[in-house]
């Protein structure tokens, strides 16, 4: 059964509260997104399954953990899901990425897809999809598409900041997905932002705004 996390912890708080003032700098802004990410992602990172395996230390043998199977896939949603993916990496270096490209019609809203590229083997490794924000929902149903029609069935998706309207998108059309959420804001406007949020991420990492 699939669920959907809210983030309550205070750092995370704190932080996704630094990055809605329009003051914050592009620099300040782009460093919390990653230590957002990291954050949220110990956090969906809990039930991964474990195996045991022998080691050495300078004293004896012993047994310790490792995550089982294939490593982590973290595959974020150009462009900005890049510095999520970068947090994450911080947290879990040996993961393998993939990136999917979409933009946001700005009359229809409809995401397009420009771009996909995947690990060879990212069907049997747990996929963890980044975007700062979940407004309409639209880009992340589609890139989970493409994903489920290469094979892949173990998907995770994390944001920052979502919309409940993003959110209530995303569970009708795949409600088998485990959903992360820094921050659960208000609605959308008219123009499909969300509200109160904390503006274009893509342009507040890039400095583009």
């Amino acid at each position: 059964m699939s669920k959907v996390v809210v983030m309550d912890h205070p750092l995370i708080q704190h932080k996704i509260g630094i990055m809605r003032v329009k003051e914050t700098s592009t620099k300040e802004f782009r460093d919390l997104v990653a230590e957002v990410a990291m954050l949220i992602c110990y956090e969906a990172t809990r039930d991964l399954a474990l195996s045991d395996i022998e080691v050495e230390t300078p004293l004896v043998k012993t047994t310790v953990k490792e995550i089982a199977g294939k490593k982590l896939c973290i595959v974020p949603i150009l462009r900005a899901g890049l510095h999520m993916a970068d947090g994450i990496l911080n947290l879990i270096p040996n993961a393998k990425v993939g990136h999917i490209g979409m933009y946001r019609n700005e009359e229809t809203l409809e995401p397009v897809e420009y771009f996909c590229k995947l690990p060879h083997d990212a069907d049997e490794r747990e996929i963890f999809v980044v975007d700062p924000m979940l407004a309409t929902g639209g880009s992340a149903i589609a890139a989970i598409r493409q994903l489920k029609s290469r094979g892949i069935t173990k998907i995770h998706f994390l944001c920052l900041i979502a919309a409940p309207e993003g959110l209530k998108a995303l569970r009708e059309a795949h409600p088998d997905v485990d959903v992360y959420i820094g921050a659960l804001d208000e609605r959308l406007n008219d123009q499909g932002y969300i509200l109160p949020g904390l503006g274009d991420a893509g342009d507040r990492i890039y400095g583009t705004k």
